[in-house]
C-alpha cells in the first residue's frame, strides 16, 4: 500500500522526530538529535534498496492493531540531504513499524546488546542502539531485522 492510496480510520496519530525507512516492508525508525546521522544512515539504506517512509518527522498511528509509520503530507517523498539540499525520492512508503534504532556515539553501543522494548502509542517495539557513521551501520540494521524475524 502506498501513502497516496491508503484509506484508514485512525483514532490516535502522533508525529515524532525521526527518519523512517522500509526494508522489505518492515518499518525501521531512526531516532536521534539533529545532526546525529539519521538521514545519513537512511541514505545508505535507501541506496541498498530500502524505501523512504519519512525524513526527520514521522507520523505514527495504529491500523488494524498494527503500529504504522507514514510521512507528514508536506514532506512526503522528500529528503533533506546535507550538502545537497532537498531531494525527491519518489512516492513514500507506508510501513508497519518493526524496529526502532537510536543513534548514539560509537562508545555508547553495547558490545553484545539485547533488543530492548519501548512503547509507542501503546505498542511494544524492539529497540537497539547504533553508531550511524560506522561503515557497517547499514548492514547492522539489516542484520538486526533478520535477528528479529528469526527470534
Amino acid at each position: 500500500m502506498t501513502w497516496a492510496t491508503a484509506r484508514r480510520t485512525v483514532c490516535v496519530m502522533i508525529t515524532i522526530h525521526a527518519t523512517t525507512v522500509a526494508i522489505d516492508g518492515a518499518g525501521v525508525i531512526l531516532r536521534g538529535a539533529s545532526g546525529s546521522g539519521k538521514s545519513d544512515l537512511a541514505i545508505r539504506l535507501i541506496h541498498d534498496g530500502a524505501q523512504l517512509v519519512a525524513d526527520d518527522q514521522t507520523v505514527l498511528y495504529v491500523e488494524h492493531g498494527r503500529l504504522m509509520a507514514q510521512p507528514p503530507a508536506e514532506i512526503a517523498g522528500k529528503m533533506e540531504v546535507r550538502g545537497v539540499g532537498i531531494v525527491r525520492l519518489g512516492p513514500p512508503a507506508v510501513a508497519p513499524v518493526a524496529l526502532v534504532i537510536d543513534m548514539v556515539d560509537i562508545h555508547d553501543v553495547p558490545r553484545l546488546q539485547e533488543f530492548e522494548t519501548i512503547e509507542l502509542i501503546g505498542h511494544s517495539v524492539p529497540r537497539i542502539y547504533l553508531a550511524p557513521f560506522e561503515l557497517s551501520a547499514a548492514a547492522k540494521v539489516r542484520l538486526a531485522l533478520r535477528a528479529l524475524r528469526e527470534s
